[in-house]
């Protein structure tokens, strides 16, 4: 007769629960073609690697390689539809930022009614780089007068957001909520909102969109605290904490274990994710021009700041110049990602990854900051002593190099090192044998993202290597 200890049957009832409810909600990693044992039934490896997988790895992995863009083949930009236009209920306070105030009331309920009506108060936006590299092409010498105007900045309009009114000059505070928690229980999320005192872009920066990404929190607050729509040309729209619940417990996923950045544009009548998704969504970032999607490394891995971008498209790739001191990593994305559904909606968009989660890095925070405050100087929105530095590299080719055995990982090399194929990158140690076995660089290239020293299985993401290539049709 066989006797089990209670304490190994909680544990066991523990692993497995934890098994069935990650398994669902986690997308899983597609296998290598040099592993020999069917898809069907992968090993207790195989099994643990994939469980450790996220976006940070996979938008690399299966990202499409770089098209040439001088071929007819390829697919034509995608042109911005018209943005919804809905009607104010309250003009906006005046409120300094800087200085502490209470918490954002939720916005008034919507109207359906006015969900298609359209508003003249609503600022409508053109895309002022496309507007003017065409028009030399179509005027003749006598008609390019316009050039002395174009120096003298244009009144802006007022801003129409979550039922309020945001005046020209004028910065608020705002809530926006999904209307999908307990009615008693509801709390809202704030909007930081500057509307500058001139015409310009509207910019989007979106924060911990995973609850447990913190140093986007603060890259965001520096920098809309820092604006004066006095001197702003455009308006800044700032959120720190899309995900608050997953904030407020320190889970990287929503109340439903489901990860929010793979359900965009979202769906009204979805899931939860879904309606959180189509919430934010419609609300906000369809009233915007450009966005900034502001992420950390997940699962105890940390990146070197960088923009991770679709540089098959060119409207994106030209905007991923306007940010200072910032490597890009070219990756197409994932169907439901924040950047991908903007850029289908004709926005501008990027994400902006730095450091690890569930910490505040101020190197890594001051590199958010300097890039977002160089991006809004490129797009005209401020004119500042701004010095550029170095331009950085654009990675269009990169690399996870994965650990071949289980244990400890301990690295030989530090964030942002260059590295050569063949060089040990770290090692694995197993704590039982004492075997250690050497990870080897895949390639050359530069590291610009890494597993922090950890235990890892076999499988496991540890090393990210990006290598500069030649932009095809140069």
């Amino acid at each position: 007769m066989l006797f089990y200890r209670p304490q190994a049957l909680t544990a066991l009832s523990i692993t497995l629960s934890t098994l069935l409810l990650v398994l669902p909600s986690m997308t899983l990693a597609e296998p290598s073609g040099d592993n020999s044992k069917s898809k069907a039934q992968p090993s207790q490896d195989a099994l643990w690697a994939q469980l450790a997988e996220d976006e940070n790895v996979e938008d690399v992995e299966r990202s499409e390689p770089l098209q040439d863009t001088h071929t007819e083949d390829n697919p034509p930009v995608k042109k911005a539809k018209p943005k919804p236009k809905p009607k104010a209920k309250k003009v906006a306070p005046n409120i300094d930022l800087k200085e502490v105030a209470p918490a954002p009331s939720p916005e008034p309920p919507k109207d359906p009614a006015s969900e298609n009506s359209l508003d003249s108060d609503m600022q409508v936006v053109d895309e002022t780089p496309e507007d003017d590299t065409a028009a030399p092409a179509t005027e003749t010498p006598a008609q390019q007068t316009p050039e002395p105007e174009k120096s003298e900045p244009q009144p802006a309009n007022n801003l129409v957001l979550l039922g309020s009114e945001v005046l020209p000059g004028t910065s608020t505070r705002l809530a926006w909520s999904s209307n999908i928690q307990i009615a008693g229980l509801s709390q809202p999320t704030p909007v930081l909102v500057v509307n500058g005192v001139n015409a310009g872009p509207t910019l989007c920066l979106t924060g911990t969109i995973h609850g447990d990404e913190l140093n986007g929190i603060e890259i965001i607050r520096q920098t809309m605290y820092d604006l004066d729509p006095e001197k702003l040309s455009g308006s800044v729209v700032g959120i720190p904490i899309v995900n608050l619940p997953g904030f407020q417990q320190g889970s990287r996923y929503l109340p439903d274990r489901r990860d929010l950045n793979r359900h965009f544009p979202g769906r009204p009548n979805g899931s939860l994710a879904d309606r959180i998704a189509h919430s934010l969504f419609e609300n906000i970032i369809r009233h915007c021009d450009m966005l900034v999607d502001i992420h950390t490394g997940s699962l105890k891995r940390t990146n070197l700041p960088q923009l991770r971008a679709d540089m098959n498209n060119p409207t994106v790739a030209e905007f991923t110049r306007g940010f200072d001191r910032m490597a890009v990593v070219h990756s197409t994305g994932s169907p439901g990602m924040l950047r991908t559904a903007a850029v289908n909606a004709g926005i501008r968009a990027v994400t902006l990854e730095a450091g690890e989660s569930h910490r505040i890095q101020e190197h890594q925070i001051d590199a958010g900051v300097n890039s977002l405050t160089s991006l809004m100087e490129k797009q005209g929105m401020i004119s500042r002593m701004f010095v550029w530095g170095d331009p950085q590299p654009v990675y269009y080719n990169s690399a996870w190099v994965r650990a071949n055995h289980g244990g400890i990982l301990f690295s030989e090399v530090k964030l942002g090192a260059k590295v050569s194929k063949g060089q040990i990158l770290g090692y694995i140690a197993d704590p039982i044998t004492n075997a250690q076995y050497p990870i080897h660089s895949s390639s050359d290239g530069r590291i610009i993202g890494m597993a922090v020293d950890q235990v890892v299985m076999a499988g496991f993401a540890a090393y990210h290597i990006g290598t500069e290539a030649k932009v095809p049709g140069e």
